[in-house]
């Protein structure tokens, strides 16, 4: 095992923040990396990053990893540290309002223009260069805040990754996960291993996350050199959601690590049998089937439906109650589907998203994450 320390921008004299990398098995034949709790207050995938660094450096030592798999376990140390009267706030960085998961540099024009005369009908060759210009076109981008030298610092160490795995969780949640139409064949093993109950496909969801900003670039340059060049789909990405906030254990991350290492096994990382692929618990469905349902007006929130429940179209899902007029608001949905997160908060302010259903019928279009 390999433990590297990457200096970020330091916001005052007197103080100073890393990203720690730990990287095992060989380097230059193939590569995955993990990072895990990248919004800051999302601690599963952190303790479960733990129990995978222990395991990956048993593997390393045996010899039986066929990849370089690089782990960042911490993936947002300047979210980490935010913590107000008590509360963690690791969703959004409280200098800029900006969540920690969205505007990652997005680097495909700039790389289309530069690699177009030298573009191949080799496949291979081609892989080679984009990845090559990619790694330029990071190194080189300037980072004026300590916001984007972290998000600099993650997108350099993933940029020339083969698959990229980013370990999330939601308020209160089953296990579900988010990637692209183009990779779902890739990431269906994992979606059966893990036991993800919804998995959400959606080519550009919106807000450049960590995970699409590796995915998009190259389904990018796929769209605007396929007619002439063939542009191979380098890289793909998928956000983990190891259900919610207060699911951390040792048993649900002993689980979901042996998860991630039996796809690990069934992909061709690690060397041995893979287990047996577990059936699929739901088929994926389109990230913009998902319906929103959101409080029409504040008041105590008292949910009647749980995560991992199929809903009926229509059915009541929760109730907003005013304490002091006694109005009682029921909240339904429009179309059937799996009701996978919900709030942890019990007062609903008016306009507040309280839970997510995923249909299978399109109902939304353009930006299509949470804030």
């Amino acid at each position: 095992m390999h433990h590297s320390t990457h200096e970020l921008l330091s916001p005052v004299p007197g103080i100073c923040r890393q990203l720690h990398s730990f990287h095992f098995g060989p380097r230059g034949g193939g590569k995955v990396y993990i990072q895990a709790s990248l919004h800051a207050d999302e601690l599963p995938g952190m303790l479960v990053a733990w129990h995978l660094k222990r395991r990956l450096n048993e593997l390393h030592q045996q010899g039986l990893l066929r990849r370089e798999v690089v782990l960042v376990p911490v993936a947002n140390p300047v979210g980490l540290e935010q913590v107000l009267l008590d509360a963690p706030l690791g969703r959004f960085e409280l200098q800029s309002g900006e969540n920690f998961n969205r505007n990652f540099v997005d680097l495909s024009d700039s790389i289309g223009d530069q690699i177009e005369s030298h573009l191949t009908q080799d496949p291979a060759h081609n892989l080679a260069l984009i990845r090559e210009y990619l790694r330029r076109g990071l190194d080189s981008h300037p980072a004026v805040t300590p916001l984007q030298s972290q998000r600099l610092a993650l997108q350099r160490l993933a940029c020339d990754a083969d698959m990229v795995l980013d370990l999330h969780c939601d308020f209160e949640a089953v296990e579900h996960l988010y990637t692209t139409p183009e990779a779902w064949p890739h990431v269906e093993p994992l979606a059966r291993y893990l036991g993800a109950q919804a998995s959400l496909l959606a080519t550009d969801s919106g807000g450049q996350s960590f995970d699409e900003c590796f995915s998009l670039v190259w389904w990018q340059l796929q769209q605007r050199f396929a007619k002439r060049f063939p542009i191979p789909m380098g890289s793909f990405s998928v956000t983990v959601e190891l259900r919610g906030q207060a699911d951390v254990n040792h048993e649900l991350a002993s689980q979901d690590c042996q998860a991630i290492l039996d796809f690990l096994t069934h992909s061709g990382v690690i060397e041995g049998q893979p287990a047996a692929l577990p059936p699929l618990r739901h088929p994926a469905t389109p990230l913009a089937a998902v319906e929103p349902l959101i409080a029409p007006l504040g008041g105590l929130l008292v949910f009647h439906a749980k995560p991992g429940q199929y809903l009926e179209p229509g059915q009541l899902i929760a109730e907003v109650i005013d304490p002091l007029s006694d109005r009682v608001t029921p909240i339904r949905n429009v179309q059937g589907g799996l009701l996978y997160a919900r709030s942890v908060r019990r007062m609903a302010t008016t306009g507040m998203v309280i839970a997510h259903v995923a249909g299978e019928k399109v109902c939304r279009s353009g930006y299509l994450l949470a804030n």
